[in-house]
């Protein structure tokens, strides 16, 4: 597991924003996060490279006893083709449980299948964003989940 803080200017490391990216490709990986933090969004980028890896993240002892453990994250950019636990099984999991129900999923796939595509939904994914080739494209991209999954969009607490 690899954390990468990304702090702009004077912002503190608390106002930062915890996202899980879940890759299990380097090169994708690489360029998640050379657009992320491109975005201007303050953030601690948590990189997990299995579902497993993930699963063990997020439903450690410690986060499951308290749901705003400062470690959750506010986002997860999730892959599906991943090795040990697929993306999917990752998903349901998460949505099973009381503490990340509600914590946003973003797809982030090279899949262009549609049953991929609606498995995922049926599953509780927040969105399903196909990874863009182009690097300027994908940084546009990160832009825009990270304004709207971290800046605009409010969810529940966890329970």
């Amino acid at each position: 597991m690899h954390i990468l803080s990304v702090l702009l200017g004077s912002e503190t490391k608390r106002a930062m924003k915890k996202i899980l990216l879940v890759e299990d490709n380097r090169d994708d990986e690489a360029l998640a996060v050379r657009a992320l933090k491109k975005t201007g969004v303050p953030t601690d980028i948590i990189i997990v490279r299995d579902g497993q890896e993930a699963l063990d993240y997020l439903f450690s002892n410690e986060r499951l006893a308290n749901p705003d453990h400062p470690d959750l994250p506010k986002l997860v950019l999730l892959d599906l083709k991943l090795p040990k636990i697929d993306g999917v099984t990752v998903l349901a999991k998460l949505r099973e449980n009381l503490h990340t129900k509600y914590l946003p999923v973003v797809i982030l796939t090279s899949s262009r299948e549609e049953r991929d595509l609606i498995r995922c939904y049926d599953a509780g994914a927040n969105s399903y964003i196909r990874k863009p080739l182009d690097f300027t494209e994908f940084m546009e991209t990160a832009k825009q989940i990270c304004t709207y999954w971290l800046n605009l969009n409010e969810r529940p607490r966890s329970r």
